[in-house]
C-alpha cells in the first residue's frame, strides 16, 4: 500500500515521496528519528505518521489476506503464461533472436551503453513497433515515453515511423494480406499520437511521473511499453546522501516491476555508463552501482566493437548470454551489415 492512502496533510504527504518513502513497508525500515530528519519535522510528527501507517497496515493485512492467497499461481500456469506473452520486435533479426524474439512484457529490461551507441534510437525503434498491429506480429499497443535528458527528437521519430510503415507494406506484399485496413487507419502520423511523452526535469518530477503512471495507464489500458530514457540522469547530480539516492531508486524500480506485472507491459530503463576500479584499473560499467542491477529482470549492454555496434545480454532468467551485432540507420535500428561505420545520425 502506498503512502498517499494515509490521512495526513498535503505537505507531508509530498514529503514522504519526495525523501522516498512511497510505501508503507518503506517506513517500517526506518526509525521515526530518520524520518524526521528526512522530512525535516518534529519527532512527536514522525511518530503520529508511523501509527497511522501501523494502522493501515492492518486494516491492509485483514482485508488482503485472501486475495493474496487467491493470486497464487502454479508453475504450469506461469509457462502457459511465459509462452502466451507478446514481444516487442527492435527490428534488428539477431539482436530479437538473442532476446528470445524481442523485448518482453511483464518484464523491466534495462539497456545501456557508451554516449553514441544508439540508446535513445532503440527506445524510439521500440515506442513505434510497439504499434505494429497484430496482423503483422505486432501488440498494436501505445508508448510512453519519459524524457530526463532531452534527446527525445520527434523528428526522428517520424523518420523510423515512416521506415515502419514502409515495411509493412513491404510484408504486405509477401504475406498476400489486404493492407486497406492499415492505410486508413495506421499512417506515420498515427505512430506519433500513439507515444505519450513526458518531460522530466529534477528527480522529483521523475518519481511523480512514475508515481503517477499507474493511474494513468489504468485509464489507457492499450499501453503496451513505458521507456525512461534515462533513469539515470537526475540521480548523478547533486546527491550525497547515497542512501536516500538508493532507497528513492530502490522504491521506483519497486513500482516499474508492478506496473509491468500488472498491466501485462514492457518496462525500457535506458542508462548510462561510469568508471569502476576493479582490480587495479579503471574499467566501463552501468551506472548506479551494483546494487541497482538486481533491479531489472533484464540487462543488454550496448558496445562498440571497433566499427561495428553489438549488443550483450548479461543478465536475464530466460535466455542465455550472448552478443549480437546491429546498426543504427537513417531508417531505425536494422540488422548490422559488414560495412557499418559510425555515423552520426541527426
Amino acid at each position: 500500500m502506498e503512502v498517499s492512502s494515509l490521512p495526513i496533510s498535503a505537505s507531508q504527504r509530498a514529503k514522504l515521496i519526495s525523501a522516498g518513502y512511497t510505501t508503507l513497508s518503506s517506513l517500517f525500515s526506518v526509525s521515526h528519528s530518520d524520518i524526521a530528519r528526512d522530512l525535516e519535522i518534529s519527532e512527536n510528527e514522525a511518530l503520529e505518521i508511523l501509527r497511522l501507517a501501523s494502522q493501515r497496515r492492518g486494516s491492509e493485512r485483514s482485508d488482503g489476506t485472501s486475495s493474496i492467497v487467491n493470486g497464487a499461481q502454479s508453475a504450469w500456469e506461469m509457462l502457459n503464461e511465459e509462452e502466451s506473452l507478446g514481444r516487442i520486435t527492435t527490428s534488428c533479426s539477431e539482436l530479437d533472436d538473442i532476446l528470445g524474439g524481442g523485448i518482453s512484457c511483464k518484464e523491466v529490461t534495462e539497456i545501456g551503453g557508451v554516449p553514441g551507441i544508439g540508446k535513445t534510437q532503440l527506445g524510439i525503434q521500440l515506442a513505434v513497433n510497439v504499434q505494429i498491429p497484430m496482423d503483422y506480429g505486432g501488440l498494436q499497443g501505445k508508448a510512453i515515453y519519459i524524457d530526463t535528458e532531452g534527446s527525445f527528437m520527434v523528428e526522428r521519430v517520424l523518420q523510423i515511423a515512416e521506415a515502419c510503415f514502409e515495411d509493412m507494406r513491404g510484408y504486405h506484399g509477401f504475406l498476400k494480406r489486404d493492407l486497406q485496413t492499415c492505410q486508413l487507419n495506421m499512417q506515420p502520423k498515427d505512430f506519433l499520437e500513439n507515444i505519450i511523452y513526458f518531460r522530466v526535469c529534477s528527480y522529483t518530477e521523475q518519481i511523480a511521473v512514475v508515481n503517477y503512471l499507474e493511474k494513468f495507464i489504468s485509464e489507457h489500458k492499450d499501453v503496451k511499453v513505458v521507456i525512461i530514457d534515462s533513469i539515470t540522469f537526475h540521480f548523478r547530480q547533486d546527491f550525497d546522501d547515497m542512501a536516500l539516492r538508493t532507497r528513492l531508486l530502490g522504491g521506483m524500480a519497486l513500482k516499474l516491476m508492478k506496473l509491468a506485472k500488472k498491466f501485462t507491459l514492457a518496462v525500457v530503463l535506458l542508462n548510462q555508463v561510469t568508471t569502476k576500479y576493479t582490480e587495479g584499473q579503471y574499467q566501463l560499467t552501468l551506472a548506479l552501482g551494483d546494487s541497482w542491477s538486481h533491479s531489472c529482470t533484464n540487462r543488454v549492454i550496448l558496445y562498440w566493437n571497433g566499427n561495428e555496434r553489438y549488443a550483450y545480454i548479461d543478465k536475464s532468467p530466460s535466455v542465455r548470454s550472448a552478443a549480437a551485432p546491429y546498426a543504427v540507420t537513417g531508417r531505425g535500428i536494422r540488422s548490422s551489415v559488414s560495412n557499418c561505420k559510425r555515423v552520426k545520425m541527426m
